[in-house]
């Protein structure tokens, strides 16, 4: 378009930003609300444009939206680790037909033996004086909300049949409590800052009351009324998928606005007037500054999710705009798992008098979590990789998410995990948003046990049966470790953090886990056989990932 001035050719991520645009029944009650239970004050804006948009994205039109790949390599690198395994193999098979050995020992070479190793109060922090009384200042009185009705199913809530039919397509069946607080709270227009913890229901409790006001929208002229952001593209597009279903008999429609999908196509989509757009920070502030035919003016609900994950990654000022280009008269819903200062700042610039609604304990972890530590000796640290791989052999064994702290190990992990016949995908910001949705998927539908992940993924990504969380290394912050919500860690440097994390659990919630040192030996052996196989795999696939060998 003459009149769009790119500022990212091609949708190229520039370095500059030190950032990654990274981006969660059918029946009803005959009651109908009672008019007190409306703010009267709440509208939808009607603008003069003619616009109309026949369908949202779903989950698969979101891949359709990629933009097209300049260069389609010849190999992937599973194709390239299956071809090095095969090659072994044979090197393996003649070997031992001339040695007279025996075929035992190159299984046990090429596939670990399939024995199984036997599986051996929330702090509430008082506030002084002064942050009491801030809070009373600023936020809505308990008095004042203390009335509102907590809703024990959906039926309760009088919320209309389309939307009812949406929740038992996605299979709800009864609110989380996030969702019993916020959805009749947020149906009266009340501004809501909401806390709680990674999977308890917050994409839900933001989009129901969103997709109920809608149906009532004035349906003269279309325009863009709802604006949720989220910190990752991964996220983004979990919230689209969940919103698309929940609005399938309903004609509201969707935008989803973030990096890695097609520029130009996502441009004609918002000169349509969807009427909600799900968007990364980063990308909606690319087309607010460059694009003339779209503005935030007419937007009449503000969703920020996960607000402490968007100010750690740096997306503060690109926050601030947003929320200044906003009306001020818009309902605004912010949520975030941890209260930091920054948060506060934010809250105190988006809110008008919020209702509070902290559903879990400051930084809780879940109820049924179970946390294991395995302590690593200084003078043993070679043998984390052994450690990890003796735990993914013969203890957890599917659906297992771990996390790295930096996208080069992820990768190195994801060469051994291969060479060692472990079906694991990777997941970090190195990969292209077609590969990053490739692997969750995978790991989703089953295809493969483990998920190799950095910081991109330890937030708000709802995949059902996850069993193990491992943290191969202590993240930087306590904050950090309750998204992981890990199983490894280890004493020393992280002394502090692990401190910190036994005091925020339960005595049930916390245990310690050796691994024999047998197993740790057998381990290690084998990746030293396999050091060359890693380093040679690891160098090719270096470059075409994009990493620096530093």
């Amino acid at each position: 378009m003459d009149d769009f001035v790119m500022t990212i050719e091609d949708d190229v991520e520039i370095n500059a930003y030190n950032k990654e645009e990274n981006e969660e029944n059918e029946e009803t009650d005959n009651t109908s609300l009672k008019k007190n239970d409306i703010n009267p004050d709440f509208s939808f804006y009607v603008g003069d444009d003619n616009f109309y948009v026949d369908e949202g994205w779903d989950f698969v039109a979101a891949k359709a939206g990629l933009k097209p790949k300049l260069t389609t390599p010849s190999k992937t690198i599973d194709e390239i680790i299956t071809n090095k395994r095969n090659e072994v193999k044979s090197l393996l098979n003649s070997n031992l037909k001339t040695n007279g050995q025996s075929n035992s020992k190159k299984e046990e070479y090429l596939n670990s033996n399939k024995d199984r190793e036997n599986d051996s109060n929330s702090e509430s922090s008082s506030e002084n004086e002064y942050e009491k009384q801030r809070k009373k200042e600023y936020f809505a009185d308990e008095s004042e909300t203390i009335n509102y009705n907590i809703a024990e199913s959906f039926q309760t809530m009088n919320l209309s049949r389309p939307i009812l039919k949406g929740l038992s397509q996605l299979g709800f069946i009864q609110p989380t409590p996030i969702q019993k607080q916020t959805i009749p709270i947020a149906l009266m227009g009340r501004d809501i800052c909401g806390g709680a913890i990674t999977g308890s229901g917050k994409t839900a409790a933001f989009l129901v009351p969103v997709m109920e006001r809608l149906l009532y929208r004035p349906r003269q002229t279309p325009s863009v009324r709802v604006l949720i952001l989220t910190p990752t593209r991964e996220l983004a597009i979990q919230c689209h998928s969940v919103a698309t279903k929940l609005a399938s008999f309903t004609d509201t429609t969707l935008c989803l606005c973030i990096g890695g999908l097609n520029l130009k196509k996502q441009e004609a989509e918002l000169r349509t007037r969807p009427d909600i757009i799900i968007a990364t920070p980063g990308r909606l502030i690319d087309h607010v500054r460059n694009s003339p035919s779209f503005t935030l003016d007419t937007i009449e609900i503000l969703i920020i999710d996960e607000a402490d994950r968007m100010l750690e990654d740096g997306f503060s000022a690109e926050l601030n705009e947003i929320v200044k280009n906003c009306p001020k008269s818009r309902q605004t819903m912010l949520f975030s798992a941890t209260m930091t200062d920054n948060v506060d700042e934010l809250i105190r610039l988006s809110l008008n008098r919020p209702v509070r609604l902290m559903i879990d304990p400051t930084k809780a972890t879940a109820v049924r979590l179970i946390q294991e530590f395995i302590r690593i000796r200084k003078h043993r640290e070679e043998d984390r990789p052994s450690m990890l791989v003796a735990l993914c052999k013969k203890t957890f064994r599917r659906k297992v998410i771990i996390f790295f702290k930096s996208k080069a190990i992820a990768h190195e992990m994801k060469i051994i995990f291969g060479l060692l016949d472990l079906k694991a995908a990777e997941l970090h910001g190195n990969l292209s948003q077609e590969r990053r949705m490739e692997a969750l998927e995978a790991f989703r539908d089953g295809k493969v046990d483990f998920l190799l992940a950095t910081n991109l993924a330890s937030r708000g990504l709802d995949i059902k049966g996850i069993e193990t969380v491992i943290n191969y290394d202590m993240p930087q912050s306590y904050e950090q470790y309750i998204h992981r919500v890990g199983r490894t860690a280890r004493a020393g440097p992280d002394r502090k953090l692990l401190k910190k994390v036994i005091k925020h659990a339960t005595k049930s919630q916390i245990r310690r886990r050796t691994i024999d040192a047998k197993i740790i030996a057998k381990y290690r052996e084998k990746l030293n056989k396999l050091k060359n196989q890693i380093k040679e795999r690891y160098l090719v696939n270096l470059l075409g990932l994009g990493f620096s060998p530093n």
